[in-house]
This record gives C-alpha cells, structure tokens and sequence, in this order.
C-alpha cells in the first residue's frame, strides 16, 4: 500500500513494485492522476485497487485500511503521502493555515496511516511499515518551518514505534530523501544540493527497503552535512543552512 501515489515519489515507488501477482493499494488526492498510474501499474501485471482520499481524514483512512487489509493482507505500507509550504517570494513565511495543513498531512497522515494496520499487522506476526520523512527531519531549514517540523515528527515517530513493534515481526524503515527532480522539488527555488533523479531515488529507497533497513538517507552526502550541522554549536550551524535559503513558487502543486 501507497499513499501519495498520484506523483512524484509516490508513483515512483507504485511503478517500481508493480508486478505479476502482486496487488497494490494506491491513494491520492487527485483522481486523474492516481488512475494514470493505477493504468500504469496493471500494465505492468500487478492488480491495482485505487481511493481518491486526504491522509488527514483519521475516518477514511481506517475505513479504507481495514476493508483492504481484510481482502489483501498488507505486507508493506509505504507512508509517503506530503505536501510542502514555505518562504513566499516576497520573504513572507508560511501562514498558520497552511502550517497546520503540512503538521495533518505530513505527520498525522503517516500516523493515520500506521496504526490502523497494527493491529493486523501483530496478529500476523509479520509486517513491513516504511516512514517516508526528509533530510529536513535532521536539521530544521528555515524556509520551511513546519515542513521541518512534520518530517522531524515522522522520523521520530517511525524510530519510536520501531523497537516497540520488532517483537511482533513488524519491520519500521525511517526514509530521509533529500533533493530529488520531482513537483515538489521544482517548488524550490534556490540550490539544489546534491539532486538525484526520481528513478535514482526510487531505485535507492527500494533497494533499503527490500534490505529492511531501518533508516534510508538519501543523498548520503546532504544526510551527513546536516547531520554536522546540527551537532555543531547552535549559532554555527544556523549560519551553514541560512547558506542554502530559497523560496517557494506559490503556482506550483504543495504535493
């Protein structure tokens, strides 16, 4: 299962499992698309059930997740659905809306996503749930505040409930991407420090997960930067990221 599967990562990774005898669940916000890449996939051989559905709706998500899981037991749950806000143009940050709208997406959308699958999960014995957080989540960027703040939380929240559910059998991968080419990284306008592809991207986050390594990074050259960043003293390494500010381009999808 696939949340966020209408674009971007999400569709990469939808793509990547689709094969003969394998059934994918795949949610998105967007009709049109996610059908596209539903199409896609059954091409490839895999059966495909699709729900147009928002992450941040605890309600539809156990619904969904309890009537798939009953039909298709779920080996994988990749929790990937997100939007971005941020730094306008003129300089202004992120209003309280739209920090709130990141916070439920980003970070209740995984939880939403997570813990209705628990409990089948355990009495399984058997389970695999992957986080997918950012680079972000090492060192809070300041022009993105809450987006910042939600991937800290998903990976916090991931490495949390990881040693909690490996008595069960359930396996909990922690994924940092940084920069890949995607829509929401054309949102970005400033430097992009070490971008990967999206079919490099894709093709890294599946090979940890087939490993069921517990954390992902990705590049691991932006990972170990900001990484040193936040070790060092606060005011030193404030200075280093205000090196790599940006805006956000307002006509561009948040997700």
């Amino acid at each position: 299962m696939i949340t966020g599967a209408s674009s971007g990562l999400g569709a990469g990774l939808a793509l990547s499992y689709a094969a003969p005898g394998r059934h994918l669940a795949l949610t998105g916000r967007d009709a049109g698309r996610l059908e596209q890449i539903a199409a896609q996939a059954r091409a490839l051989g895999a059966a495909v059930t699709t729900a147009v559905l928002d992450v941040a709706d605890p309600a539809a998500m156990v619904g969904f997740l309890a009537d798939f899981d009953r039909a298709y037991p779920v080996d994988l749950m990749i929790a990937n659905a997100g939007i971005t806000s941020g730094t306008a143009p003129d300089g202004s940050l992120e209003t309280l809306a739209q920090a709130r709208e990141v916070i439920a997406i980003n970070l209740g959308g995984v939880m939403n996503s997570v813990i209705p699958l628990i409990a089948p999960m355990q009495a399984r014995g058997r389970g695999h749930f992957a986080l997918i957080g950012s680079v972000a989540a090492l060192k809070g960027l300041p022009d993105s505040p809450a987006y910042s703040a939600s991937k800290a939380g998903v990976r916090l929240y991931g490495e949390s409930i990881r040693p909690a559910l490996a008595p069960y059998g359930i396996k909990v991968s922690v994924v940092l991407p940084g920069f890949f080419v995607s829509p929401m990284s054309r949102r970005f306008h400033g430097p992009h420090q070490f971008e990967l592809t999206l079919d490099q991207a894709v093709a890294r986050i599946r090979r940890g997960l087939d490993l069921a390594q517990a954390r992902i990074t990705l590049p691991r050259r932006l990972g170990i930067l900001l990484r040193l960043a936040d070790l060092l003293p606060a005011g030193l390494g404030d200075l280093i990221i205000k090196q790599s500010r940006f805006r956000i381009d307002p006509a561009a999808p948040p997700g």
